[in-house]
C-alpha cells in the first residue's frame, strides 16, 4: 500500500484518537512522503481532516527522539542540541497524557507539574512558546491559561501548573501524575529541585516525567541517565533542519561544528572527562589556530591497521608542521590535518597518506611498522618510489610514548589548526593507564609518531634547519 493509501485509510481512527500512544504506527509518515505523494494525500482530504492534520503529531514526528519509547519507564530523557524539537517533543508528550479520545473525555493522566528554572521560562516556553503546549494543541482541546494561578485548564478537566526549579520548597505539598522539566542541566538549584518533584510525583498507578534537556556533564545528570527506570533519546541540531532556517544553521556549522560548544549544544553530546586523561576539551580549545605562518618541517604519519577492509580499525594519518628555529624550549607545532581514515584497504590509504604528504610538501612520510614494515614501505614507495619514507618501530606502550607529547601540549608548544573533532575524541580518552575509548586510538598514535619525529628526537641532537613557507 502507497503512503498516500497508509495515511487516507488511518486518518479517521487518527481524527478520533487524537495524539494517542497507540496510533505509533503513522509515525513520521508524511516526513517520507514525497512531494507528489503529499499533494495527492491532501487532495484527498475534507475540510475537517485538513483542519485536524496539523495536530497528529505522529504524523510529523521526527523518528527516534520525538516520540516516547515503548516498555516500562518512569524518566524519558530527551537529550538534543539547539533547535532539535525538544521543546516539541514535551509539549506533544504532555497532549498525549490529558487528551481524551473526544474533547471532554478524560487522558491517561489528570495532574501535570512543568517545571523550568524560572517561572518566566516555564510560561513563555512551555507554555507560551512557538513549540509550547498552546501552540501545539487543537482548538476543541486548547486549555485556557490562568496567569493567577499559572495554571492550564483542558476542558476534561485536567491541570497542569508551572513552577520555578529555583524554589524547590514550592513542589512541597502538591503531588502529580506527571511531569514536564526542561533544560533541566542548567537549573541552579537542580538536585534540590529533582527530589523535590520526585516526592510530589505520587498520583495514578504509574506516574512519568519527561526531561528535555541540552545535555551537560553534571551529577544530576548523570546520576537520572544511570537510573534503571531512565530511557534515553538523543538528537543533534541537524535532526531538525528542515525546521531551522537557513541563516541559524549556516552560522551555527560555521562557527561551532566540531568545537567543545558545538559538540555539545548542537550535536548533544555529552562531553564526560575521562579520570585520568592526558588532554581535555578545554584545554585543546585553548590551543586552537586558525592561521598559520611558516614551518621549518612538515612531516605526514601514518599508523596502519593491522588489516584491511571496512571492518579493521582506523589508519591514522596526521600532519604535523613545526617551526624549530633556536633551542628547543622555543620550538612549536602546529597539528595541521587529520586525513585518517576507516574501513580502507592497505592500497586505498596508503594513497591517502601519499596525497597528504604531496599536498602538504612534506618533507618526510613517518610509518609505523609493527605489523608489516616490507608491505607498508612497498605499498608507499609503489605509488610514489621518490618518497621521504622512514619507517618506526613501537618498542613501549601507547601511554608510555603518549606521555611526553601530552607533556609538550600542557606547555602550549603543540595547537590545532581548526577543529579535529575525531583526534581530539581519542586524545581525551588517552590515560596513562591506556586507551579508555571505543577501538584503538589509531589517530593519537599517527599524532605521537609525528610530533615525536619533529620534536621530541630532533631535541636530543638538535641543529639548525632552515625555514620554508607553506
Amino acid at each position: 500500500m502507497s503512503n498516500v493509501a497508509t495515511i487516507t485509510a488511518a486518518l479517521p481512527a487518527l481524527c478520533l484518537t487524537l495524539s494517542q500512544p497507540d496510533a505509533r504506527s503513522m509515525k513520521g509518515l508524511l516526513g517520507f512522503a514525497s512531494s507528489l505523494e503529499t499533494s495527492e494525500f491532501l487532495d484527498r482530504l475534507s475540510d475537517n481532516a485538513l483542519c485536524a492534520l496539523p495536530y497528529l503529531f505522529e504524523c510529523w514526528a521526527i523518528e527516534g527522539h520525538q516520540l516516547p519509547p515503548l516498555g516500562d519507564w518512569m524518566t524519558w530523557v530527551i537529550m538534543g542540541g539547539r533547535g532539535a524539537g525538544k521543546t516539541r517533543a514535551g509539549a506533544e508528550w504532555v497532549r498525549a497524557m490529558v487528551e481524551g479520545a473526544t474533547p471532554l473525555a478524560p487522558g491517561r493522566c489528570r495532574r501535570i507539574a512543568l517545571l523550568a528554572e524560572t517561572l518566566d521560562q516555564a510560561r513563555e516556553i512551555m507554555v507560551m512558546g512557538e513549540s509550547g503546549i498552546l501552540a501545539c494543541s487543537p482548538p476543541d482541546r486548547r486549555p485556557k491559561w490562568n496567569g493567577d494561578r499559572r495554571q492550564l485548564l483542558w476542558p476534561n478537566g485536567a491541570t497542569a501548573q508551572t513552577f520555578s526549579a529555583s524554589d524547590p520548597e514550592s513542589l512541597r505539598g502538591p503531588q502529580f501524575d506527571a511531569a514536564w522539566c526542561d533544560e533541566l542541566a542548567k537549573w541552579k538549584k537542580g538536585q534540590d529541585a529533582w527530589d523535590m518533584l520526585q516526592f510530589a510525583l505520587r498520583m495514578g498507578l504509574t506516574p512519568q516525567q519527561v526531561v528535555t534537556t541540552t545535555p551537560k556533564n553534571i551529577e544530576l545528570v548523570r546520576e537520572i541517565l544511570a537510573d534503571k527506570l531512565t530511557v534515553v533519546t538523543r538528537a543533534s541540531t541537524w535532526a531538525n533542519r528542515a525546521n531551522l532556517s537557513d541563516q541559524f544553521f549556516n552560522k551555527m556549522m560555521v562557527k561551532y561544528d566540531g568545537s567543545t560548544t558545538g559538540r555539545q549544544e548542537l550535536d548533544g553530546e555529552l562531553l564526560e572527562e575521562v579520570e585520568g586523561a592526558m588532554w581535555n576539551d578545554a584545554a585543546l580549545e585553548d590551543g586552537r589556530i586558525h592561521v598559520v605562518g611558516e614551518f621549518s618541517r612538515i612531516v605526514v604519519a601514518v599508523d596502519p591497521p593491522v588489516t584491511g577492509g571496512k571492518n579493521s580499525d582506523d589508519c591514522g594519518i596526521i600532519v604535523v608542521g613545526v617551526n624549530n628555529e633556536g633551542p628547543p624550549k622555543d620550538w612549536r607545532a602546529v597539528v595541521l590535518e587529520d586525513c585518517s581514515i576507516s574501513g580502507a584497504s592497505p592500497q586505498v590509504w596508503a594513497e591517502k597518506a601519499v596525497n597528504a604528504y604531496h599536498r602538504h610538501k612534506a618533507e618526510r612520510l613517518v610509518a609505523e611498522v609493527n605489523q608489516g614494515c616490507d608491505l607498508v614501505a612497498s605499498l608507499v614507495r609503489s605509488i610514489d618510489p621518490m618518497i621521504s619514507f622512514r619507517a618506526v618501530r613501537a618498542t613501549r606502550g601507547k601511554a608510555v610514548r603518549a606521555e611526553p607529547v601530552a607533556a609538550l601540549y600542557e606547555q602550549g608548544r603543540i595547537v590545532h589548526l581548526g577543529r579535529l573533532k575525531q583526534l581530539e575524541s581519542q586524545m581525551c580518552a588517552m590515560t596513562r593507564n591506556g586507551f579508555m575509548g571505543k577501538g584503538s586510538p589509531d589517530r593519537v598514535d599517527a599524532l605521537v609518531w609525528a610530533i615525536t619525529e619533529v620534536m621530541i628526537e630532533p631535541a636530543s641532537g638538535f641543529m639548525q634547519p632552515r625555514v620554508r613557507s607553506l
